[in-house]
């Protein structure tokens, strides 16, 4: 059961303070202005994709994150446009 890297990567982003933080700590890449007006919903739909997914590895989390930070940045676009368009900056969503 690999319970020991997990338990290390929760302590580890115990550790960490801020979301540009966890961001970095992951490797994705983020829009600074996103974050200043958003930083509090992306945090919550972390936290909401850890509960219903139980990562077990960096990667597991990784996924968590960036399906939070594609979730908020697709909500941020223009809905009234009524055409779908792809998020910004983000290629590697599993929605695709």
């Amino acid at each position: 059961m690999p319970t020991a890297p997990a338990t290390s990567i929760e302590d580890k982003l115990k550790q960490l303070t801020s979301i540009s933080a966890l961001l970095h700590f992951f490797d994705i890449g983020f829009d600074s202005g996103l974050m200043h007006e958003w930083q509090g919903d992306l945090l919550k739909r972390f936290n909401g994709y850890v509960l219903l997914t139980k990562p077990q590895d960096w990667f597991d989390y990784r996924r968590c994150l960036k399906n939070a930070y594609c979730k908020v940045q697709r909500a941020r676009l223009d809905r009234s446009s009524k055409t779908r368009s792809a998020c910004r900056g983000c290629t590697s969503c599993e929605r695709r």
